[in-house]
């Protein structure tokens, strides 16, 4: 069966997922924020209990938690456990819409509201695909502190011995208000997975990466990616975040180097975008501040 035909005969299976929710509880202890900051060059040390995170950081808590048994061949929790038994087998983050109207405390203990938002079938170039939107809202000291649209986009398998489709390579623009060239480095690679408990294989076993998913080596997370971005802009922020749009374009991969570059967008808020090291456009980002 092709993998048009099986998306057409799963989907009205995956159109009851639509809705399904679970709540998971989690606490923001000064140990966990401790081993955050290092990992992005912070003095863990300064960190101290009621403190008031940078708002982006609630995506690097509730980590999926899957036993050992429930876990698929790629590193991830198999089809069906939570995530819709969506029938094919390569899954990768595509995007993010983000509001942050509060922001997480050392000591709190928050609650993240997870649900199946859409899964919407997609063709294009690089193949069939399906593109699934979960939505998550989490809660702390009874109020909301960030709500999030994640975009994960699932694809065919490669053929043995083939490359991995990507998107048409687009360069990425040049002028700009600021630019920082940052390595993507193994060891923080390896870091962040740790702290999000991503397991997913492509980000650290370069022979999984290269004969399974058909990738010239380990793939940067692109998790990271964007919080690099966020972090990048936060430093020349007019204002406390608000909210950040994201999208990721093309894979870069451990070892090489990204140039973030930045300028201010239409209405006061930044545009970011991350170009890989051949300098096309890998992702971007605008981002909202307030007053």
């Amino acid at each position: 069966m092709s993998a048009a035909a099986a998306i057409a005969a799963t989907m009205p299976e995956l159109s009851t997922w639509i809705g399904r929710s679970r709540t998971d509880e989690e606490e923001i202890t000064l140990s966990a924020v401790r081993r955050i900051a290092a990992t992005f060059d912070g003095d863990p040390e300064a960190v101290a209990l009621g403190d008031a995170l940078p708002p982006h950081w609630f995506g690097l808590f509730f980590a999926d938690i899957p036993r050992q048994s429930a876990i698929g061949p790629d590193g991830h929790a198999r089809a069906g456990e939570f995530l819709p038994p969506i029938p094919l087998p390569r899954r990768m983050g595509a995007g993010r819409r983000v509001r942050t109207p509060g922001a997480l405390r050392v000591g709190d203990t928050a609650t993240r509201r997870t649900e199946v938002a859409a899964i919407t079938p997609k063709s294009g170039r690089t193949g069939e695909m399906v593109l699934l939107t979960m939505r998550r809202t989490v809660e702390a000291r009874g109020e909301v502190v960030a709500v999030e649209e994640f975009d994960a986009l699932y694809r065919e398998a490669v053929r043995p011995g083939a490359s991995s489709a990507t998107n048409p390579p687009v360069p990425a623009p040049t002028e700009a208000a600021w630019a920082d060239i940052v390595p993507i480095d193994p060891v923080q690679v390896f870091r962040y997975g740790a702290i999000t408990w991503n397991a997913h294989r492509i980000h650290y076993d370069a022979d999984y990466a290269r004969g399974t998913e058909g990738y010239p080596g380990v793939v940067q997370n692109g998790g990271l990616t964007m919080h690099l971005m966020a972090d990048a802009a936060l430093r020349r922020a007019p204002g406390p975040l608000k909210g950040f749009n994201a999208r990721l374009a093309r894979p870069m991969f451990v070892g090489d180097h990204m140039t973030l570059r930045g300028v201010v967008a239409e209405g006061g808020g930044t545009r970011v975008w991350a170009a890989d090291k051949a300098g096309f456009l890998a992702a971007e980002m605008t981002l909202e501040f307030g007053a």
